[in-house]
């Protein structure tokens, strides 16, 4: 599973990636993603509605869209309410404020998660699944059904997505493991540093102090707009 210190850290691409990666390599991947946000949806061959993100991440394993990639879907109507779709079909309209305040509601809506992932699971694998935003909002932790509980119940090595594009980034990376609970902080298996730019080699030093007496490995990624995606791993 990818998730991120962030919005916009590159974790649909890495999850496109790494889906093309497994592809390639003989397996039968899909891409899964419980909630997404995006005001611009893709209809499937069967009619439902779905996120674009998922869809980009289902071609690159060569295979269908479905719905059960992206369950439940929030199409933005303002910037205080969404368009609920669930499972392709819109089910009404909600404020932030009820969205993220009915608990029960969102029981039934990570129970419908888990059924969409589990109908995936039993057709398909690797299942590389993707969280959203960041995955240490002690606001939304317990109302959470897109991050730690979905790895945690999906039990998935998890790999934390950090943009070196924002500055602060072993602040970002530190800040958002600490504040994981112990069990989540157990799936954590490394860190991708994205956007990185220049000579690597001066990065190595900085990886070295943080990951020192670790047993995760941190890789650096950044993405040259003339020569495309290049990565550099270090284990520890």
């Amino acid at each position: 599973m990818f998730v991120g210190t962030c919005s916009d850290a590159g974790k649909s691409v890495i999850n496109a990636a790494f889906c093309r990666i497994f592809k390639q390599d003989g397996y039968q991947p899909a891409p899964f993603k419980a909630q997404n946000m995006s005001l611009n949806s893709y209809s499937t061959p069967e009619g439902g509605e779905m996120g674009r993100a998922q869809v980009v991440q289902a071609e690159a394993c060569g295979i269908s869209p479905h719905t059960d990639m992206n369950p439940i879907l929030l199409k933005p109507t303002n910037d205080k309410s969404s368009q609920v779709v669930l499972n392709g079909k819109p089910v009404g309209n909600m404020s932030a404020k009820d969205y993220f305040g009915i608990q029960n509601q969102k029981e039934e809506l990570f129970k419908e998660a888990i059924e969409a992932f589990n109908r995936l699971e039993a057709r398909y694998n690797p299942i590389v699944l993707e969280g959203a935003g960041s995955i240490s909002e002690l606001n939304l932790r317990d109302r959470d059904i897109t991050n730690m509980r979905m790895a945690m119940k999906a039990g998935a090595s998890t790999y934390l997505i950090a943009d070196i594009d924002r500055g602060g980034v072993f602040g970002s990376v530190y800040g958002t493991i600490a504040l994981l609970r112990p069990e989540e902080r157990a799936l954590m298996k490394g860190v991708i540093i994205n956007k990185f730019r220049g000579d690597a080699s001066l990065f190595e030093e900085g990886l070295d102090r943080d990951s020192r007496g670790r047993r995760n490995s941190m890789v650096s990624g950044y993405q040259d707009r003339g020569r495309g995606f290049r990565s550099v791993g270090y284990e520890k």
